[in-house]
């Protein structure tokens, strides 16, 4: 091509200059999506190169044992070998293979496995469990076969353990997972979703005292998921230990005792400081199960009507004839009657064209007389000289109608004291003499619990003292009520006549301490009576109070409570001299 000048041009001059821009126009993209890569998103980036190259592996705490008064070990910890997979090393598309593989190895059937991976996913990416409490023959397999099996990993767990199975599991409660809804909660407390959470019992109530916390190594891992070093290494910090006020022995003795009947509880406790040194409740359950996990069939009998995960100890029933120490001490503390005071008995009181029927006739007796026969006539007539405020009024003194105070989080029922207001309140009704005079003998709607009873029998004891129940040491209230001298004359007289000569002769035991206490029969129909006793000894310097209860026993308090107390007096004595003068806490 010729110019105008005549010279020829190659068309050619302007493309150094093209060349040239585009360079540096990709070179400007380039840095600046460098700069964008590593100023602007710099830290996302380097977090999801670590993701590959760091791996966590968490270190489970172990929980702090839970021990006796002595010292002795009622709960602690095993380690187990559990399989996991690591979600973010297998994908979708992998998994397939791996899980024929482990179904090979560990012997558990494929569809299991991939239901475990399914229940266990969870958005944080956490390593999945998909078996648990290995046996040593199929971790032995696993490690011979690990390098094949990328993405899985076998590790340590700790599971709890009672070694005594059943032995004071509603004191000691039990452990299990916690849900995913917990875990959204709890998270920002440091719990994981691998963590197990105390659920009732002390293990409930000490939770943070007994879990310990995380721990873990951080790792560095190759392209092929190879360990290449320790970046990091945090021991877990176990759980403290928690000692208890209970007895093992005691204890043991109280479970044994209770195997006489179908449902029922028991209580001992320290009636100068609310020390429980036992309690019982039956049926109850082997808190192990919780550890891997109920069957259908365990989870059936646990939900089934004999409720065997109820502490009955906390649960309201009618008191019958116990109740008449509140009654006594309504009697003399309203200043209606004196600690001397008597009155006429007979086989049938009558009372505004009503009769009322007692068990016998013993002429003009007192309050200890009416204690140690158990006479139902002459607490109607208490009943009626003081009325039904003053009668519930003792109640609520004596601590009836409240919660204890134990520091067990299933104490969640404070009985109920239907007086008045209640009666009114729930039937629209206004109180009778029918009322009063079958409250007056724990025939009303009145419920006490075995614990608030064996405060009532602590505070008779100890002089006037209502104690706060707890099984493990620590400052507690104990409030003065400020009952009379000579109600307290009346109550110990006649609770230690019930024994020598009363209801309960069957205490009046050589080989034991003097013993104070009184029987009880509920009624409940239509279904068997209630069977109650509370008491304590030695009689003149009580160390130990007990309250046994046959729930729908169909015996007497004389025949069913008080061996059950007879068995656990034996055991807390022995060695004792049965004067009582040397009898201390052990």
């Amino acid at each position: 091509m010729l110019s105008a000048g005549g010279h020829r041009h190659s068309g050619m001059q302007q493309q150094p200059a093209v060349l040239l821009t585009l360079v540096v126009l990709l070179a400007s993209a380039m840095v600046l999506r460098l700069g964008w890569l590593q100023l602007v998103q710099g830290q996302e980036n380097r977090a999801r190169a670590d993701e590959n190259r760091i791996r966590l592996v968490p270190r489970h705490p172990m929980r702090g044992r839970i021990l006796d008064r002595n010292g002795q070990v009622l709960v602690s910890s095993r380690l187990t070998y559990n399989l996991y997979v690591q979600p973010r090393q297998v994908p979708a598309d992998q998994w397939p293979a791996l899980r024929d593989r482990l179904a090979t190895v560990i012997g558990m059937a494929p569809a299991e496995l991939d239901e475990r991976r399914r229940n266990g996913a969870n958005q944080e990416g956490y390593r999945i469990e998909l078996a648990y409490n290995l046996k040593p023959e199929q971790v032995l397999r696993f490690r011979e076969q690990a390098g094949n099996l990328r993405g899985a990993e076998v590790d340590v767990d700790y599971l709890r353990a009672y070694p005594y199975g059943s032995l004071g599991a509603h004191v000691l409660g039990y452990t299990s997972p916690i849900t995913a809804e917990e875990f959204d909660k709890l998270e920002a407390k440091g719990y994981r979703m691998q963590d197990r959470i105390g659920r009732s019992g002390i293990e409930n109530a000490f939770e943070r005292h007994l879990r310990g916390e995380w721990g873990g190594q951080q790792l560095e891992v190759n392209a092929a998921g190879q360990v290449q070093r320790v970046l990091g290494d945090k021991q877990a910090k176990p759980g403290k230990d928690l000692r208890l006020t209970i007895d093992l022995e005691l204890q043991k003795t109280a479970e044994k005792a209770l195997a006489g009947v179908r449902k029922g509880a028991i209580v001992a406790m320290d009636p100068q400081t609310g020390a429980i040194r036992a309690m019982a409740s039956r049926p109850n359950f082997d808190p192990n199960i919780f550890a891997t996990g109920p069957t259908a069939a365990q989870w059936t009998a646990l939900g089934g009507p004999e409720a065997p995960m109820l502490n009955r100890s906390f649960q309201g029933f009618p008191p019958a004839s116990t109740f008449k120490l509140v009654t006594t001490i309504a009697g003399i503390e309203s200043g209606r009657m004196t600690e001397t005071s008597k009155l006429p008995t007979m086989n049938s009181f009558c009372y505004r064209g009503q009769c009322y029927g007692d068990h016998g006739s013993f002429g003009a007796i007192g309050f200890p007389m009416a204690l140690a026969v158990s006479s139902n006539s002459f607490y109607y007539q208490v009943g009626l000289k003081v009325g039904p405020k003053e009668l519930f009024k003792a109640a609520r003194r004596m601590g009836y109608g409240q919660l204890t105070g134990i520091e067990l989080n299933d104490e969640d029922g404070a009985g109920l004291l239907g007086d008045e207001a209640w009666k009114q309140k729930v039937y629209g009704e206004p109180w009778t003499s029918v009322d009063t005079i079958s409250s007056a003998i724990g025939q009303g709607p009145v419920l006490v619990t075995p614990l608030q009873m064996a405060r009532l029998y602590a505070a008779v004891s100890n002089g006037g003292w209502l104690v706060t129940p707890h099984v493990v040491e620590r400052p507690t209230e104990r409030r003065w009520i400020g009952l009379k001298a000579g109600t307290l004359r009346a109550l110990r007289q006649g609770l230690r006549m019930v024994v020598t000569e009363g209801t309960a002769t069957i205490l009046n035991d050589p080989t034991l301490p003097p013993v104070a206490g009184k029987t009880g029969t509920g009624e409940d129909p239509p279904r068997p009576d209630h069977a109650w006793f509370g008491g304590y000894a030695p009689a003149g310097k009580p160390t130990l109070v007990i309250v046994a209860f046959g729930e729908n026993s169909g015996g007497y308090g004389g025949t069913v409570a008080a061996p059950m107390v007879k068995a656990l007096m034996t055991t807390w004595f022995r060695g004792v001299s049965p004067s009582g003068r040397a009898a201390a806490p052990r």
